[in-house]
This record gives C-alpha cells, structure tokens and sequence, in this order.
C-alpha cells in the first residue's frame, strides 16, 4: 500500500510539472525593467543576441549614441540596435548564465544570468562578483 502511495505521488508530480523551457522560449520583444527600453532577444545559434530597438519614452533630447561608455571612442556609436548581451550560455529551464549585459543608461557592463519565469516574464540579475551582490529587473514580453 505504502509504495502504491509513492508511485501515484511520483505520477502526481511529473504530471503538474510545468513544460521544460527551451531556449527559443525567450526570442522576442521586451520591455526592460524600467519600462524605458524596447530589447529585441533572438538565439542566434547556440548564443543569445539581445539589441536595443528604441525606447517607448522617445524625445528628441534623448541620446542617440552611446554617450556615457567610459571608452571615448565608442561614445559615437548609434544605440539603435547596440548588442547589450554577451558571453551567455543556456544551462536548461529557461535559464542563462555566465554572461554579461551592458546598460547605456550608466556605460557600466554587469555580470548576468537570465531566468523565463513564464511566457511573458523574463527576470534579468545584473551583479558584480557575485550574484547577491547586483540587482533584478523583471522585463515584460511585448506583443506586435
């Protein structure tokens, strides 16, 4: 009796598991934390590609360059479409690690990892030397 209650838990769980994510699960349009920046994420072979379309919060007094990266040379360059993620690798379930993601709004690159909370939602962990250390933003799946 015992091991016929292990055997119907153990159904039970495999069951109510959720789908395992695969890493094309995350490809599409996001809106960043702040709500300030559109970020299109596509996998491109085994890496994951995330570049800046725009922002939803556009004027004309926003900088159309990359002026607040602390190399002088690379101030000049457009932010429409600046590759933000590097380095990545997928690790299952719908997470990323071992990457780094640069924010134009400080010019500072963070270590990173990713994680597909559902369909929708897409927590990015930005942190120095060790992940307790940094901060967590939550992106939101935009939709054409």
């Amino acid at each position: 009796m015992r091991s016929a209650i292990h055997i119907i838990a153990c159904l039970i769980l495999l069951v109510s598991n959720p789908t395992v994510a695969s890493p094309t699960d995350v490809e599409g349009t996001w809106l960043s934390g702040d709500g300030d920046g559109l970020i299109a994420v596509q996998i491109l072979g085994s890496q994951i590609s995330a570049t800046i379309l725009g922002s939803p919060n556009a004027d004309a007094k926003r900088p159309k360059t990359d002026t607040r990266n602390p190399d002088p040379a690379l101030r000049e360059r457009a932010l429409l479409g600046l590759e933000i993620f590097s380095g990545f690798h997928y690790d299952g379930d719908g997470r990323w690690s071992g990457g780094q993601i640069y924010d134009p709004n400080s010019g500072k690159t963070y270590s990173c990892k990713l994680r597909l909370i559902d369909r929708d939602t897409l927590r990015v962990r930005g942190y120095i030397g060790i992940s307790l250390i940094g901060r967590t933003e939550t992106w939101r799946r935009q939709t054409d």
